[in-house]
């Protein structure tokens, strides 16, 4: 690696263009100035015409002022992921299920809107892969359906989502045979959803794996799609439905006796939120 005190010096010359202006910023000799510049060019050949004036950077000067700038970023960028005094910079990362996904991910480009020096990073994951992706801080936190044992992981409640029985527009469900007529459309945790919803509605019922299969896929802003033309219903959580662009389409059936999951927000033990994570937070809590 490239001596930084070089490296600044180069920098400097190419912006003022004069080795005594750029001695008297760097607060330095101007012998010292062409020495670090000998250095570099030692290293990488000619990086700059002497003979012109102002002075020219050669193509390895100018690939090589673009590293530096690179270094200036990457520092920046840096400063701002570990300064907790500036709420309003740098990434917030969060990971979560595609349910609540679908309602945070706005919600978050509505703060970004008000803080543009913030970028927002979102991933639709599954409960166990959001476990994971803040156990390797590749997110700083997720959101989950079950609170996890994990002692490297801190947990806490941050929102209540129902699970609801979906149906098409005006369609009555009565009992157990309006669903055998409707078909079930199935998705990834579509199964374990719709035990746990229709034996709280249908207490006895043959199961759901006893119920004619109509459809099945496996992206969130889809699953409603079927029901909306007629061709089934599904289990899904709430926010999923309030994210279907046709709720028109589509109603909520026995919305009395839903059944409510807890979402548990996580992040690693060990350190404590980032300030712009904790302003992130504020923000949905309010807005959700």
């Amino acid at each position: 690696m490239m001596n930084p005190q070089w490296l600044k010096s180069f920098a400097t010359l190419a912006e003022l263009g004069s080795f005594t202006d750029s001695a008297e910023r760097l607060g330095i000799t101007q012998a010292a100035v062409s020495q670090h510049i000998r250095h570099l060019e030692l290293q990488l050949g000619p990086v700059i015409l002497r003979s012109k004036r102002p002075l020219e950077l050669t193509p390895a000067g100018s690939a090589l002022l673009d590293y530096c700038q690179q270094i200036d970023r990457a520092h920046h960028h840096l400063m701002l992921r570990l300064s907790d005094a500036e709420a309003t910079c740098g990434e917030v990362s969060v990971i979560s299920p595609g349910s609540i996904g679908l309602r945070l991910y706005p919600l978050l480009l509505s703060l970004q809107e008000q803080h543009r020096d913030l970028t927002v990073r979102h991933r639709f994951a599954p409960d166990s892969e959001v476990i994971d992706a803040v156990l390797h801080n590749r997110y700083e936190m997720g959101l989950v359906t079950h609170k996890p044992d994990d002692k490297r992981l801190e947990a806490h409640p941050f929102a209540e989502e129902p699970l609801e029985l979906i149906v098409p527009a005006n369609t009555r469900v009565t009992g157990w045979n309006d669903l055998e007529k409707l078909g079930y459309i199935d998705h990834p945790d579509g199964q374990a959803m719709a035990t746990r919803l229709l034996g709280r509605l249908f207490p006895g019922n043959p199961g759901i794996r006893n119920l004619p299969q109509r459809g099945f896929s496996n992206q969130i802003g889809l699953i409603l799609e079927p029901v909306a033309r007629g061709l089934g219903f599904a289990v899904l959580p709430r926010y999923a439905r309030l994210a279907f662009t046709r709720p028109e389409t589509i109603e909520v059936a026995a919305e009395g006796n839903a059944l409510v999951d807890t979402i548990w927000l996580v992040h690693r033990a060990e350190w404590p939120l980032s300030a712009r994570a904790q302003l992130a937070l504020a923000w949905l809590q309010r807005h959700l």
